[in-house]
């Protein structure tokens, strides 16, 4: 059984030490890391305030996933947009998820050496969340899926996706039914009001929604 998962690629990575925080101040950018500090109470603007912890750690994305599915006797394949093959986040991403993961299928920006991060600021005072997206990287078109996909061996019996762009999305799920009508097909639906996410659910197989998303459907009104 081959299962393919397409989407981000995220790492965390866990800092033990005390650092500051500074709303004007310039964070490097670490590819597929997600950045977590922890603060007494949100910042305000201009503040400068010591965090009781930062720490980086894996993601929770298809990625995850795969991790879990690394336990069983599948093939496994990761699709991801990643910067070039020989930056440091890349190669830090191939060393620890091969052999039990295959990453022939990704996509490899080699004019890019800085990829998306995540960085989140969570207040201890009142457990509220802050998350500040980066991400430079191009993202796959459908043709890049397409030549990917098709050199997989064995064919696929199973792919996921994140509901990350639902217009290339769409046409890749259309594409995985037309070539590989046996596939099972799965989505994550995550941002509530994002427009073309419920045309996603429609097409697949399985649906995984977000919490985000049953809290919004539970308060909305059907018509």
């Amino acid at each position: 059984m081959a299962l393919v998962a397409v989407g981000a690629c995220y790492m965390d990575t866990i800092l033990t030490f005390v650092s500051f925080l500074a709303s004007r101040t310039s964070t490097p950018r670490v590819n597929a890391l997600k950045h977590s500090c922890r603060t007494p109470h949100y910042p305000a603007e201009d503040e400068k305030q010591r965090a009781t912890s930062i720490s980086r750690r894996r993601g929770e994305t298809v990625l995850q996933q795969l991790i879990a599915a690394s336990y069983q006797s599948l093939s496994l394949h990761l699709v991801s947009v990643l910067p070039a093959r020989l930056s440091s986040a890349s190669q830090y991403i191939i060393s620890d998820l091969e052999p039990g993961v295959q990453l022939k299928q990704c996509i490899f920006r080699e004019a890019s050496q800085e990829p998306a991060s995540c960085y989140i600021i969570k207040s201890q005072a009142t457990g509220s969340r802050t998350v500040v997206n980066h991400n430079e990287l191009p993202e796959m078109t459908v043709d890049e899926f397409i030549e990917n996909v098709q050199r997989l061996e064995p064919c696929p019996t199973w792919v996921h996706f994140e509901g990350r762009i639902p217009e290339v999305t769409r046409e890749c799920i259309r594409y995985v039914q037309r070539q590989f009508p046996s596939a099972s097909v799965s989505v994550e639906i995550e941002r509530p009001g994002r427009p073309g996410l419920q045309e996603l659910a429609k097409l697949a197989n399985v649906v995984f929604y977000a919490k985000s998303w049953a809290l919004v459907s539970i308060q909305t009104p059907r018509s």
